[in-house]
């Protein structure tokens, strides 16, 4: 896993995935969570097939801007590259744009786990 490594993806704004249907928002445009949750998911992509097994990566930080509305409808791409890798510590810069141009940019950090003792964590708190 090195710095520069590059991953992309997209999707198309469904009706559930509107800030009003969210609940984040009281408008039918791309919600702000999806978009977030979309930009993890790239990251998430981009390094998996670099881990050995059982291990896997949890999102640690989001620094993001919402720039632009996409309606309903719109296909929206995801990208992300690699910036910084600090031992367990991933730094990512991610991009989503729809066919205008860039809606949301920023930062993304994710941090390498082991995934049966990060699950065993998780129940010890009682989830």
């Amino acid at each position: 896993m090195e710095p520069g490594m590059t991953h992309t993806m997209s999707m198309t704004v469904e009706p559930q995935m509107t800030a009003s249907s969210m609940k984040s928002g009281a408008l039918a445009v791309f919600a702000t969570p999806i978009m977030i949750a979309m930009m993890e998911n790239v990251c998430m992509e981009c390094v998996a097939p670099s881990l050995p097994e059982g291990q896997s990566t949890v999102g640690t930080l989001v620094n993001v801007t919402h720039e632009a509305p996409t309606p309903v409808g719109a296909e929206v791409r995801f990208s992300c590259t690699l910036r910084e890798v600090d031992r367990r510590r991933l730094v990512f810069d991610v991009v989503a744009e729809d066919g205008m141009g860039v809606i949301g940019r920023g930062i993304h950090e994710r941090f390498i786990v082991d995934s049966e003792k990060f699950e065993q964590k998780c129940r010890e708190r009682g989830m």
